[in-house]
């Protein structure tokens, strides 16, 4: 995906475009599958995704290509989840990273975690495309559209900074409750994964997920 980005002068004034159609070589499927079986490179820090971030804001492409490597397989994850469809969610995925490097720029006035900032845009790129699909298709189960993907109010108070209401509403939810939509939401972590890490059923954490985020959405409405 990343050289489809291109790059045409510097700074804000910089401008990129796909090339071509939207298409992954073999090498980037098979990267973004090895990560989400927990292969491939090794985790990196907070700090090393803020310089690759901010070396991409300054054109740099190697850094963008690191940071590709690097957090593609988690955002993959997540545009997946959203969307329940691979074709879809690596498109979404290729939106993500365009956004990404067009605005890499924003990322410290936006006042959040890098990784958090990251997953928001692929988030809500998904979301956009899950609405987008929705509008086109109105019978779509939208019981399944709400577990899987509303933008929901972890997606609204991250984008608006309203850190301090989503962390008053989370404690409203038993810890349990509270630390799987931390790690679904904020960190990206996969429903497998949930499952794996609270020693439950893999539709058990979906419906705990599904019902705790309507826990949210009525505190965050109130």
């Amino acid at each position: 995906m990343v050289q489809h980005i291109v790059q045409e002068g510097k700074g804000k004034g910089r401008k990129c475009w796909l090339s071509g159609a939207l298409a992954y070589t073999d090498a980037e499927r098979g990267h973004i599958a090895a990560r989400l079986q927990g292969k491939g490179p090794r985790p990196v820090t907070r700090d090393e995704i803020e310089a690759l971030i901010a070396r991409a804001a300054m054109g740099e492409r190697a850094a963008f290509e690191g940071l590709y490597t690097h957090t593609s397989a988690k955002l993959m994850a997540i545009c997946l989840r959203v969307l329940g469809d691979r074709a879809e969610a690596e498109e979404a995925l290729q939106e993500s990273f365009v956004k990404i490097w067009r605005h890499a720029d924003r990322y410290r006035a936006n006042g959040l975690s890098p990784m958090t900032w990251l997953i928001t845009i692929a988030r809500n790129t998904a979301i956009d495309r899950a609405r987008k699909r929705r509008e086109a298709q109105p019978g779509l189960d939208q019981a399944e559209t709400l577990a899987d993907a509303t933008p929901g109010p972890e997606a609204q108070a991250i984008a608006s900074s309203e850190r301090t209401a989503l962390t008053a509403c989370l404690s409203e939810l038993d810890e349990a409750n509270a630390q799987a939509v931390q790690r679904a939401y904020l960190d990206g972590e996969t429903y497998a994964e949930l499952a794996t890490r609270f020693g439950v059923p893999l539709n058990t954490m979906r419906t705990r997920l599904r019902r705790s985020l309507m826990k949210l959405k009525e505190c965050l409405t109130r």
